[in-house]
């Protein structure tokens, strides 16, 4: 029982948190009401989270040393010892075959498997590079966000707009650099370099990259619910939405500043309350404008 349950964490299912943006697309598309499309969609998500908990598991294999000295990461199944090199490769594979039959038997669409092995691939090339150097980390962490729209748009056949694309990317280097942060915090306190690339970073430098990027998000948010093109398709009430998305940024600031917990935005979103409230805020008030609109 207790190895079954290391298996499972070994998946990081809270990070399938991020898989969501799946959903965008269709969302967005004013197309989630329609059956067979929402369908797609879960099925993407599933199929989807399987391959990216392959990834976890390969970047844990590679990983195990350095996770040894970080302070939370040490008790992951692999680096504490409770699953084998062996079954967590084994594992890996599974999933990651279990994940791509979803898209070819489930959704019976072969060619999303084109972004499934670019994302496979640019997770390996940045586990066993990339990561190491400063700020192409945080950008092809952010191009992972773009592949999962990308997946969620051809699912669901759905036209992506370039601000869903542009606003993803910001979003996720926003949360990257505020988790790079927190690398910096623990590499001050103990000394412990939990990532290589640690000092490519000082905490001027991210600090002043979370406050721009942040700043960024919220000013192209806004430029997309007045811009003509949306006005025209969902119609002027849609900056409304906009007071959600500023207090949902302020409150990571805050995190991320004042009580320097940057660390895991996953863990973050499941546990802040304030956080849960804003996003639920912002769904709702754009779901409401966008369908009813759209009748």
């Amino acid at each position: 029982m207790k190895k079954i349950t290391s298996l499972i964490k070994l998946l990081r299912v809270h990070q399938w948190t991020k898989n969501f943006f799946i959903f965008l697309p269709a969302f967005f598309g004013l197309k989630l009401v329609q059956q067979h499309i929402l369908v797609n969609a879960i099925l993407a998500f599933i199929g989807f989270s399987l391959v990216a908990s392959s990834i976890y598991i390969f970047n844990d294999l590679n990983d195990i040393e350095e996770d040894k000295l970080h302070p939370k990461k040490k008790s992951r199944p692999l680096a504490s010892g409770a699953v084998t090199k062996t079954e967590g490769i084994i594992a890996m594979l599974f999933f990651c075959a279990a994940g791509c039959a979803i898209f070819v038997w489930g959704i019976k669409n072969t060619d999303v498997l084109i972004f499934i092995a670019y994302y496979i691939v640019q997770n390996i090339l940045y586990s066993l590079k990339f990561k190491q150097k400063a700020i192409t980390d945080v950008v092809m962490i952010s191009l992972g966000f773009i592949v999962r729209i990308l997946i969620g748009s051809w699912v669901t056949d759905t036209d992506l707009s370039h601000w869903i694309i542009l606003m993803t990317f910001l979003l996720a280097l926003f949360l990257a650099l505020a988790k790079r942060r927190d690398d910096v915090l623990i590499f001050l306190e103990t000394g412990n370099k939990t990532r290589k690339n640690v000092e490519g970073y000082n905490l001027e430098f991210l600090n002043v990259g979370i406050t721009i990027m942040a700043s960024v998000v919220i000013i192209c948010y806004i430029m997309y619910t007045v811009s003509p093109e949306v006005v025209a398709k969902t119609g002027p009430d849609l900056y409304y939405t906009a007071l959600f998305v500023i207090l949902g940024i302020i409150r990571y600031l805050q995190i991320t500043f004042v009580w320097n917990l940057s660390g895991s935005p996953t863990m973050i979103l499941l546990r802040d309350r304030f956080l849960q409230a804003s996003i639920v805020g912002w769904v709702s008030s754009l779901g409401v404008i966008l369908y009813y609109h759209s009748r």
